[in-house]
C-alpha cells in the first residue's frame, strides 16, 4: 500500500478568527485507486495528486473549515463520497450550508483500499466528530488533527475539551502497538511510542 502526501496552504477559521496554516492531505492506496483523507484549501492539487486513479473516498478526519474546504469541488471532480461524521455536521454547515456529506463515519466503520483495510476510530476531543483510521496490516495511524507530533491536538475554540481528547488519545490510540507510524493533519509524522508519555502525564495531571 502506498502512502502519499500532498501540502496544502490556507486558512482555518473559527470563532471570529483566522490563521494561516499548512495541512496535510494523505492519499492511500497503489497505482488503480486511493482513498483521500482530508480535502484542504485546493482540489485541483488533491486531483493532480490522483492522477487518474480512481478515488474511493473523501474521508474527512473533522469538520473544521481547514480540513473541508476543498471536498465538494473534489468531490464533483473526483466522483467520489464524502465521509463525515455526524457529531460535526455544524461545523460542515458553515462551510458547505447547501451541500451535504454523503455518508457517515461511525465507530467501528472500515475502509477497503488496496489490499488493505483501515479501521474507524472516533475520538472526540479537538472537535466532537473526529476520527482516525488505523491499517493494523501497514501500522499506521491517520490521525487528522486528534494526536500531532508533539501531543493532543488544540482545545482552545468551540467544540473542543482538553479532558476528552487526551482520554480519547489515551483509550484509543495508545491501544495501538509502540511502533505504529502517525500521520496527522499538520505538521511532521510521529510514532505511538514517542507520544505515550506525554500523554499518559497529561491524563494524569487532568484527571481523566
Amino acid at each position: 500500500m502506498a502512502i502519499e502526501l500532498i501540502t496544502t496552504d490556507g486558512i482555518f477559521a473559527l470563532d471570529g478568527g483566522e490563521w494561516e496554516v499548512t495541512n496535510n492531505i494523505w492519499l492511500v492506496g497503489d497505482d488503480h485507486e486511493v482513498l483521500v483523507f482530508d480535502a484542504a484549501h485546493d482540489h485541483q492539487a488533491i486531483v493532480d495528486a490522483a492522477n487518474g486513479r480512481k478515488v474511493r473516498g473523501i474521508v474527512l478526519t473533522h469538520g473544521h473549515n481547514d480540513h473541508i474546504n476543498a471536498a465538494v469541488p473534489l468531490r464533483d471532480a473526483v466522483d467520489a463520497p464524502i465521509w463525515l461524521h455526524d457529531a460535526d455536521s455544524m461545523l460542515w454547515d458553515v462551510v458547505w450550508p447547501d451541500d451535504s456529506p454523503d455518508r457517515q463515519l461511525a465507530e467501528g466503520g472500515s475502509f477497503q483500499v488496496a489490499g488493505h483495510e483501515l479501521g474507524v476510530m472516533h475520538t472526540p476531543g479537538h472537535s466532537p466528530g473526529c476520527c482516525c483510521f488505523y491499517d493494523a496490516g501497514s501500522e499506521v495511524v491517520f490521525t487528522g488533527d486528534t494526536l500531532f507530533c508533539g501531543g493532543p491536538g488544540a482545545t482552545g475554540r468551540s467544540y473542543s475539551d482538553e479532558p476528552t481528547i487526551v482520554a480519547s488519545i489515551r483509550d484509543r490510540l495508545l491501544a495501538l502497538p509502540d511502533d505504529t507510524v502517525v500521520h496527522t493533519g499538520h505538521g511532521e509524522s510521529t510514532t505511538i511510542g514517542a507520544e505515550r508519555a506525554g500523554i499518559e502525564a497529561k491524563a494524569a495531571e487532568l484527571g481523566v
